[in-house]
Order: C-alpha cells, then structure tokens, then sequence
C-alpha cells in the first residue's frame, strides 16, 4: 500500500491540470520505471531525425528497481541528469509513451499498473515496465550497440 501524504488530494491526476499540481502530486506522478534515466540520442536532422532510446542507464540508477540510488543528491552527482518541471515538460518528447507526465500532458489516462491507480508500488516491475538487461553507462563504450525498440 503506497503511503499517504496529507499533501496528496485522493484521484488528484483526475481532477487538477498538471500546472495546478502541488510539489507533492507533482513527485507522485512518477511510477519509478526509471525509463528517463535511461540515455537515449538522436541522429539525424529535420525528417531524417531519428530518436534512439537504449539500455544504457545513469550510474545512479538502480536497474533492477528503477529506482534512482541518490534521488536527493542526483544533479550534483550526475552533471546531465535533468529536472522535469511544470514548465519545462513540453519539451521533454522524448520521455517514454508510458510516461505519467507524458500521458497527462497530452490528455490521455494513467495505465491501470501505475502505483496512484494500483495502490501497488510494485505494479511497474509486476507489469514489466521496467528496461530489461539495464547496463550502466560507466559499463559502455559504444551506446548504440545497446539501441532498443521499447519506449
């Protein structure tokens, strides 16, 4: 059973735009898939412009969990990691199509294994949203040899 916040209004993603969200729910959204912490590129310009999504994760990130091992600390730690906010998600096409944020953001509704719905915190491992055979980018040389479909 996930934990209650007093700053947590119940079915909050339901009836508040994400602008009107408090830090709180603003943080509750995320499902802990860890698919942002993932690095990803793009090669190519214009039509030609391809996005590649891959198995290379941040050191930080726990692969096993999705999980970050040092959420608190992680901009410090991580010179690239990047703080989603409010006013910066129309520019983040690039999160996964799973993507609480992503989804809200265009109108669409939570799936039935995000944790808010299934009351669950362990409904994205159970769901197998969570990357396969993760690697840490200290672990690679060449990211595309780790390019893959899911996103």
């Amino acid at each position: 059973m996930l934990q209650k916040n007093s700053q947590i209004e119940p079915l909050f993603w339901q009836k508040k735009s994400l602008m009107d969200m408090n830090d709180a729910e603003w943080e509750a959204l995320c499902d802990g898939c860890g698919k942002c912490c993932y690095r990803k590129y793009i090669k190519g310009r214009g039509r030609r412009e391809r996005l590649y999504y891959t198995s290379v994760a941040c050191n930080l990130l726990n692969v096993e969990t999705g999980k970050c091992s040092n959420y608190l600390e992680r901009f410090s730690l991580e010179q690239d990691c990047t703080k989603l906010t409010k006013k910066n998600l129309p520019q983040f096409g690039w999160l996964p199509q799973t993507c609480a944020y992503r989804l809200l953001y265009e109108g669409k509704p939570l799936f039935d294994w995000h944790p808010l719905i299934s009351n669950d915190p362990n409904s994205v491992s159970r769901a197998n949203v969570l990357i396969k055979n993760g690697i840490h980018e200290k672990d690679v040389i060449d990211w595309f040899e780790f390019v893959i479909d899911e996103h």
